[in-house]
């Protein structure tokens, strides 16, 4: 997973295997051995390759396209949490691990904003009312 990551990434950020040698102060050749699976680079520099290419150390390491419905590594923060479907009377079923990052739990008021052209968005119903209130705040002062 790694090497295949690694090198997605470089691709996609078009860099070459120089680039993120010099940036990481190692040779092109142990970019090289990397990307085909002979050695690993230690943990401060797989930190440091993770955010050149904007990704979590985890995702950079352990992604794993085929098990995301063969879609590319996301850029950090993004995510991808599978699909869900649609019951009977429009509910989702929102996914555990999005869940946890989101910090979601039975009983949150969430709102639904929606885009026609963009799609749908849900947000915590708090996070909304703070940001209304700082803009009123913001306008009031």
């Amino acid at each position: 997973m790694f090497k295949d990551n690694l090198i997605q990434l470089r691709k996609m950020k078009r860099l070459t295997q120089e680039d993120i040698a010099d940036k990481l102060d190692v040779t092109r050749q142990a970019v090289a051995k990397w990307e085909s699976g002979e050695t690993m680079p230690d943990i401060e520099k797989s930190r440091q390759l993770a955010e050149i290419l904007e990704v979590s150390l985890d995702d950079l390491v352990n992604y794993a396209s085929r098990e995301n419905m063969g879609m590319q590594l996301p850029p950090k923060g993004k995510h991808l949490f599978g699909v869900v479907k649609v019951g009977e009377k429009g509910q989702i079923v929102i996914p555990a691990k999005a869940r946890k990052i989101f910090n979601i739990s039975s009983g949150d008021d969430l709102v639904v904003l929606g885009d026609e052209s963009q799609g749908l968005a849900l947000l915590k119903s708090e996070k909304l009312l703070a940001f209304a209130d700082a803009v009123r705040n913001r306008t009031e002062s």
